[in-house]
């Protein structure tokens, strides 16, 4: 398929089967838009990489006829990968204020402020691309500025939620009331596209405003210095912490460049009001230790983000037996040993710990079930379409919404093309898919040729074997062979001696074909590491003709 034709389409290139990298794709008349453009964190599968971003080879390949990119908010794995891949689309991008500040930010870093066009949508605005038209719908989330789309289509209108939860108590902008939410029900929702995360959450995720009793009351308690840690974006977070500050009469600190970025951004998109003036490190290290509290970065266990070096004392702040890090995030699956490791430091510094599984000092940014029916009632669309989760939360949220009474369900994956409209919706085909890894400065296949060598060395480790050869074939003084990650540690010269014997065999016994003698050193190397080690090592042999 080249183009969508008088229909509805609905493709995920990214968010669907997996909880971060959201990018969608809606087609209609010729034309496709694209609704975010996020990123997700590496993890030990990718030796040496931070950020993995999406395969975006189906729309590049159609980039004439997408109209432009319309982000829903500003958390990294909605905004994240513009920097890296929206110039190469050359398409215009759409988001309200504090989502484009944080945008324009990331261009400027990459030097794309000039190449990448970006247009302020104001909040509650509208604006149209083609055969569709979008309006900004406020919901409660952890960030500024969290929207649904309602996207109007020639089929009926999509509600696209993007990230969102209930918040009867929000510190941070005015989400839409359910009387408001009931008025676009009214008009009509063809589809219901929705956030899936916290589907099998039997509670409601709770208000930003009940956790500010419970950070109240944790830090009313301690005696010492106070650090919490929570994900820089929760702009309503920050507002909270502010709050605690001015009540229990400490000094606020914040430790963490992302931090220094969002305050400056949501102050000047007009948050973050009251909020206390900052002392520097310095300054709180000198200051009582009842009288400080510290804002800090890397409650998922991130290796370079404050608090590991915090833990680790390679940071200007210290803390010390009797001070208390409060973790007022919730644990990203996957993330458990890192942030076990980062809590046994601190363990070791006799610093004190509260997660919320101690005290309410956290609150979900997406809906649990009962969000999910109450929104299932105002919107009434005739179909849901799960997004954002893996693949148990879609499937779970598909049967939710089916008993709650919407008539129809999409069960889709990353590649699935759906039709939405005319007719049945149905997954009429499948397009490619998949993950590309910044390595560095350089964008690669996420399971190309480089991180699959890498994968091996990291497993296996390598050797690098040098012989030297006269005019007649014949070896010049003795090989040379390097070991890097290759686990003969105490019997290394006894390994060295007996594979420089095998290369020695080889050459003296190996055929004339240079290629074909470097295919007998490597293969005759790895099989003595193997005899050795049990491990296959990666072998390189160079072979010098003199």
């Amino acid at each position: 398929m080249t183009k969508p034709g008088d229909e509805l389409l609905f493709l995920a290139l990214g968010g669907s089967g997996e909880i971060g990298m959201n990018v969608n794709l809606y087609g209609c008349q010729g034309k496709w838009v694209m609704v975010d453009l996020g990123l997700t964190f590496s993890d030990a599968g990718y030796p040496g990489v931070d950020l993995i971003l999406p395969d975006l080879s189906f729309i590049e390949q159609r980039r004439d006829d997408l109209l432009g990119i319309v982000l829903t908010h500003g958390h990294e794995d909605h905004i994240g990968a513009i920097p890296y891949l929206a110039a190469d689309l050359g398409v215009p991008l759409y988001a309200t204020p504090f989502t484009a500040a944080l945008i324009r930010g990331k261009l400027e870093e990459e030097g794309l402020v000039n190449k990448v066009k970006l247009n302020i949508i104001d909040n509650e605005g509208s604006l149209a691309l083609g055969p569709f038209g979008f309006r900004y719908v406020p919901l409660a989330h952890s960030i500024p500025e969290g929207n649904a789309l309602i996207i109007e289509t020639p089929y009926g209108n999509v509600f696209h939620t993007g990230d969102w939860k209930l918040d009867d108590r929000p510190l941070l902008g005015v989400p839409s009331t359910p009387e408001q939410l009931t008025a676009i029900g009214d008009e009509g929702v063809l589809a219901l596209v929705c956030d899936s995360t916290n589907v099998f959450n039997p509670e409601s995720s709770g208000s930003e405003g009940d956790v500010h009793a419970g950070l109240l009351d944790v830090i009313s308690g301690a005696k010492n210095r106070v650090l919490v840690t929570t994900f820089a974006s929760n702009a309503a977070r920050l507002q909270t912490l502010g709050q605690v500050a001015n009540e229990t009469g400490r000094a606020l600190c914040v430790a963490g460049r992302s931090l220094d970025r969002i305050i400056m951004h949501a102050k000047a998109a007009g948050y973050l009001k009251d909020f206390p003036k900052l002392v520097n490190f310095d300054e709180a290290m000198t200051m009582p230790r009842s009288k400080v509290l510290i804002i800090a970065t890397g409650g998922q266990g991130e290796s370079r983000a404050a608090l590991a070096r915090v833990a680790g004392n390679t940071h200007p702040i210290k803390l010390e037996d009797g001070d208390l890090v409060v973790f007022s995030s919730k644990q990203i699956p996957g993330n458990e040993i890192a942030i076990g490791k980062i809590q046994n430091a601190l363990a070791a510094k006799r610093v004190d710990m509260t997660t919320d599984r101690q005290a309410h000092v956290h609150v979900s940014g997406h809906p649990g079930r009962p969000e999910l029916v109450a929104m299932y009632g105002w919107i009434r669309p005739k179909m849901l379409v799960p997004v954002h989760g893996e693949l148990r939360h879609m499937a779970e949220q598909a049967r939710l919404g089916l008993e709650s009474g919407i008539p129809d369900a999409v069960f889709q994956n990353n590649g699935d093309l759906v039709r939405l409209a005319p007719g049945k919706p149905e997954i009429i085909g499948h397009e490619s898919t998949g993950r590309l890894i910044l390595d560095g400065d350089v964008i690669l296949p996420a399971d190309g040729a480089t991180m699959n060598e890498r994968r091996k060395i990291a497993a296996n480790g390598q050797i690098s074997v040098a012989v030297a050869l006269g005019r007649q074939g014949n070896p010049i003084g003795q090989p040379e062979i390097r070991l890097q990650g290759v686990p003969v540690e105490e019997d290394r010269e006894a390994f060295l001696a007996e594979a420089v014997d095998a290369v020695l065999e080889s050459v003296n016994d190996g055929p004339d074909d240079i290629e074909k003698l470097r295919e007998k050193i490597r293969l005759t190397v790895r099989r003595v590491a193997t005899r050795w080690t049990g491990k296959k090592p990666i072998v390189d042999v160079l072979l010098i003709r003199q």
